[in-house]
């Protein structure tokens, strides 16, 4: 395979950097305490397990998300676009700090920005 076919999930790392970029996102937004509200109620180990396999899925990998739709799965979580915003940074950071090239960390937040409208539910 070419750098050109290759999916995002391969040029992102495959399983092991998903592994590291959602353990290394969750120990931030946890941290964040403008986002930790969101999360104090849930099994952070259970959001993560979802994260990991929806990333996968997301980027092109083989892993199968099986969890309930974005829209769904927020509506009920009265997200602004502030805390949108501030979770988009947060996985760019992340990325960045993994040494994920730019290119393909410009590609993951491009995905993961298509997915606002179905994840802010409340301004």
């Amino acid at each position: 395979m070419t750098a050109s076919t290759l999916t995002l999930y391969d040029r992102i790392g495959g399983k092991p950097a998903i592994d590291a970029a959602v353990e290394l996102f969750y120990q931030r937004v946890i941290a964040d305490p403008e986002l930790n509200p969101f999360f104090a109620p849930m099994s952070v180990e259970r959001i993560k397990t979802h994260q990991k396999a929806f990333f996968a899925m997301a980027l092109g990998g083989a892993a199968h998300y099986q969890g309930r739709g974005m829209k769904e799965a927020h509506a009920q979580l009265g997200i602004r676009a502030v805390h949108f915003d501030r979770v988009a940074e947060h996985l760019g950071i992340t990325l960045e700090d993994l040494g994920v090239e730019p290119g393909v960390r410009n590609e993951t937040l491009t995905l993961v920005a298509l997915l606002k409208s179905q994840i802010v539910s409340s301004e």
